[in-house]
């Protein structure tokens, strides 16, 4: 990457991290004759005047924040100008975990929000810290099944059955929980006959950003780095007779041929000059190039750039040696189980080394690359661009993500906070309390129906690895990763046994495949004698079918 153009993303990171507090609120862009542009606290007072309203919003990670509108009806509650008592949904990570402003985080304030429905809780700080005081009701639901929700309920239908979720913690007829994080809230979920009944409520109003519109009120897409859930929340919203208040970040002229969602649907526009496409990249400026439709940089070009930023915020951890001698791993493993032309989904965090990886080798030109955000094609960007694609060849919504992902995918390549010495895979839960609670995201989804699941995990959540002389070193671990029993069942190894699926589990020692009697190690890293000793010493009774790496 040229050095001129580290030079500008540097800058731009250091502008937007000193005036990151700086959300305008006042801005009120307006057009003659047509109402529906309005200021941001114009159209919350208009619209979410009323108490107990239900709204949805859409995003994921860093991507597509409508946080003009989230600070406008933070500051309006305090300010008492509108009643509290709101449930928002959002089926992804969009909050700022505590530190970062303008995301949905911002709603969390005692008495405003009383009830919050998500897939992925970990971003959501001051959520969590309400939820555990008993302050407000907190439900879990899978990122997909939020998302085909949704699609329900733009045809009126407020519910739907699906094995998605057998045997997991969702599964209450299986030990389960069932939705509620903490406490002793309502169910969204039931089993009836053989499925699982998942349920939401209606939605009152849709909140999200878009690049721009005209100025009839007409939407457009172009220049997003997600599509995300905005289409189907707007067609669920009206629906129920709701409205659609829409964040952009550019007036365009009318163009009939581009338009996103049409001005009849749309109740509110809101312009703020500064509405970011993702992080602190403006829809003004022409935001992050490589994460368009349009993009006119090289994928290895685009990959450097948010390799770069993600360094540069410390948000992804340096990678080692032994991070990619896992993910080589695992790309092998990836490699000989599937052809070319297969649906494959990548997670965040050691599963995009794999991806990287696998991008390295060319080997994504022959496959088909999804993300569940509804972004198809190109390579998927990493960290807090999760979600977006490097070079994208086209979007989707999210609902119609899931809707491919549960007629296609073929494999997924995961992480995992634990997995238990029978094959049961925990995502979710970290420990105790919802401020420790993760969520599964689209993970179980992903797992129900994927015929090839590879899990990549560290050995150890405390753990001294190295490469010396070409053999894998265990200085130090002291909380192995595979336990006795899982803390949470996000996915069940019985289930997948059922459904005959293979699974494989990826770590700097070696990888294990699912077989009915638990766990097998079908492969080690050198030093093999001394890497064999620890598993062996870690998961008790593990049977073998060695194929000895690196010589």
């Amino acid at each position: 990457m040229r050095t001129l153009k580290k030079l500008g993303l540097v800058t731009a990171l250091a502008k937007w991290r000193l005036t990151w507090n700086r959300i305008d609120t006042s801005v009120n862009f307006t057009v003659p004759g047509n109402p529906k542009f309005m200021g941001p606290k114009d159209a919350v007072k208009k619209f979410l005047g009323k108490s107990g309203l239900v709204v949805a919003t859409s995003g994921l990670a860093a991507n597509g924040s409508a946080g003009l509108i989230y600070r406008a009806i933070a500051e309006l509650y305090r300010e008492k100008e509108i009643p509290g008592g709101l449930t928002f949904m959002a089926s992804g990570g969009i909050g700022g975990r505590g530190r970062v402003p303008g995301t949905l985080d911002e709603v969390g304030i005692e008495g405003l929000c009383t009830r919050f429905i998500t897939g992925h809780i970990e971003t959501f700080k001051a959520i969590q810290r309400l939820a555990d005081a008993g302050k407000l009701e907190l439900q879990c639901l899978p990122q997909g099944i939020l998302n085909l929700l949704w699609g329900e309920l733009a045809e009126d239908r407020n519910w739907f059955d699906t094995e998605t979720g057998l045997g997991t913690f969702l599964d209450i007829s299986a030990g389960g929980r069932g939705t509620p994080v903490v406490g002793d809230w309502p169910q969204f979920v039931e089993k009836v006959g053989s499925k699982l009944r998942y349920m939401a409520p209606k939605i009152d109003v849709a909140v999200f950003n878009a690049p721009a519109a005209d100025e009839e009120g007409n939407i457009y897409a172009d220049g997003a780095a997600i599509l995300a859930e905005s289409e189907m929340i707007t067609k669920a919203a009206k629906q129920n007779h709701g409205f659609v208040i829409v964040n952009v970040g550019k007036i365009v002229p009318h163009d009939p041929g581009k338009i996103f969602i049409h001005a009849k649907d749309v109740d509110a526009v809101v312009f703020g000059p500064k509405t970011k496409q993702t992080l602190c990249f403006p829809y003004a400026k022409g935001g992050l190039e490589c994460l368009t439709t349009t993009s006119t940089v090289t994928a290895k070009e685009g990959m450097e750039q948010v390799k770069f930023i993600n360094r540069k915020l410390g948000i992804t951890p340096k990678r080692t040696p032994v991070d990619f001698a896992l993910a080589r791993l695992a790309a092998l493993i990836f490699v000989h189980n599937t052809k070319p032309g297969c649906y494959l989904d990548i997670g965040v965090g050691l599963p995009e080394v794999a991806g990287e990886i696998l991008g390295e080798t060319g080997i994504t030109g022959l496959i088909n690359i999804m993300v569940e955000s509804g972004v198809m094609g190109g390579r998927p960007a990493p960290g807090v661009f999760f979600g977006a694609a490097v070079n994208p060849t086209h979007m989707v919504s999210s609902t119609e993500a899931f809707r491919l992902i549960y007629e296609k995918l073929d494999a997924v390549i995961l992480g995992a906070l634990q997995v238990g010495w029978n094959g049961d895979i925990n995502v979710s839960k970290r420990g105790k309390g919802a401020i420790n609670y993760v969520g599964p995201g689209g993970a179980i989804d992903l797992m129900e129906k994927a015929q090839l699941i590879i899990i990549c995990t560290s050995w150890a959540a405390e753990s001294k690895i190295q490469i010396v002389n070409g053999k894998v070193v265990v200085d130090e671990f002291k909380k192995p990763k595979f336990v006795r029993q899982v803390d949470e069942v996000t996915y069940s190894a019985q289930r997948a046994l059922d459904l005959g699926k293979k699974v494989f589990y990826v770590t700097p020692l070696g990888a294990f495949q699912l077989v009915p009697e638990g766990l097998r190690l079908c492969a080690i890293m050198p030093d093999a004698a001394k890497n064999y000793r620890i598993i062996k010493d870690t998961i008790p009774g593990i049977s073998t079918d060695l194929r000895v790496l690196g010589y």
